[in-house]
């Protein structure tokens, strides 16, 4: 069974990456949360990534804030693709963890999307489309979202737009 697994490192990024696992669960995709960090918990992190890949993790999504890279640690581990979300929570509200999470080496990648909660749903509709490749049922349903929600800024739209105002 194809899944995703979700890392948070730590209980604090809960919050912000419940979004993620709603964002799948509206989608029936599978995934597991777990809280494990890159520095504090280095060997919990290890074994958990290569038990979830053998139980069939085939994306990972990695949520850490600070400069505490557990995307960068992840991608260490696995060849799965690996998408890390930075947290805000630091004097810096999150950019140390952008730019820990971006700044990888050559051959190490590790996908970046938005800070907190916009990224925490990003990283879950990125997770689909890696999945969609092999999944087509899932591809229709992603296809489906992007139609409704262009749908929806029509309608919003035709509730406020004012086109000629003043003639």
């Amino acid at each position: 069974m194809k899944f995703v697994s979700i890392i948070i490192g730590s209980k604090s990024d809960y919050d912000a990456m419940s979004e993620c696992a709603k964002t799948l669960e509206k989608f029936n995709v599978k995934y597991e949360l777990v809280v494990s960090s890159a520095h504090r918990s280095a060997e919990r992190t290890k074994t958990y990534v290569k038990n979830a890949e053998a139980k069939g993790a085939v994306v990972f999504i990695a949520a850490a804030g600070m400069a505490a890279h557990l995307a960068g640690a992840v991608a260490a581990i696995t060849t799965c693709p690996v998408i890390g979300v930075p947290m805000a929570g630091s004097a810096v509200n999150g950019i140390d963890a952008l730019f820990s999470t971006v700044q990888m080496p050559s051959g190490m990648p590790v996908a970046t999307v938005a800070i907190g909660k916009t990224g925490a749903v990003n990283s879950a509709y990125l997770a689909m489309q890696i999945l969609s490749l092999s999944n087509e049922e899932l591809f229709v349903k992603l296809q489906e979202d992007r139609v409704k929600k262009a749908k929806q800024v029509e309608a919003d739209s035709k509730d406020i737009e004012v086109l000629i105002s003043g003639i």
